[in-house]
């Protein structure tokens, strides 16, 4: 029999310990907890210069089980990555290496116009079956599972995006996004999980994942 991985708490809901800025070796301080929440202060980077930066984990997972809780502030623009390869020199920011799920404000954002590009979207890459988001400032439940190169992503509930990575569909998706003329984007198979700065006021709380 095989025995059931357990799943291991990502965010204490204390600190930004487990997780720093990406290319640097702690979280910046407009990374902040609040309310239990894993919070980015944006009012405090205009106001005060504080630094934000993709939030991104210690360490990295190959075939994994995320879930976890979300909310975006008004008019706001974040996402969710995976598979991040944390190079600098390499990869200026996450989301070279790494696809995500968009996370938005579909009421207010000018993203919610364009195809693939709406909350619960594999970013620029699919579209989601299905709209199941909740309203900007309402939280909303994400679970993503990836064995095996099979992606199952889930919104509030509804299985919304089912796929299979690292194929020749895989690929023709990647040929017709914005990612086309990056060779490695999409193609690790383990990295890290990120919390996109996007200059926007984001949340994410009761974040757990688990090894399959």
């Amino acid at each position: 029999m095989t025995q059931q991985v357990e799943w291991k708490p990502l965010f204490d809901g204390k600190s930004t310990h487990g997780w720093h800025s990406y290319g640097q070796s702690e979280a910046g301080d407009a990374w902040q907890v609040q309310d239990g929440a894993l919070y980015l202060n944006s009012g405090a980077i205009a106001r005060d210069g504080a630094i934000g930066g993709d939030l991104v984990t210690d360490a990295s997972y190959g075939d994994f089980h995320l879930k976890l809780e979300w909310k975006i502030a008004r008019g706001g623009n974040s996402g969710l990555l995976f598979y991040v390869q944390e190079e600098p020199g390499k990869y200026e920011k996450s989301w070279q290496s790494g696809p995500g799920i968009q996370l938005l404000d579909n009421a207010l954002h000018a993203d919610a116009m364009i195809p693939k590009r709406r909350a619960g979207d594999l970013y620029d890459l699919l579209s989601s079956s299905k709209e199941s988001v909740n309203p900007a400032g309402e939280w909303n439940q994400l679970e993503i599972r990836c064995e095996a190169g099979k992606l199952q992503v889930y919104l509030n509930g509804e299985e919304t995006l089912t796929l299979q990575l690292w194929n020749e569909a895989w690929q023709e998706l990647i040929r017709n996004s914005k990612f086309k003329d990056m060779p490695d984007f999409g193609t690790f198979k383990s990295g890290k999980i990120a919390l996109q700065d996007h200059g926007d006021a984001v949340w994410f709380r009761s974040i757990f994942i688990r090894e399959i």
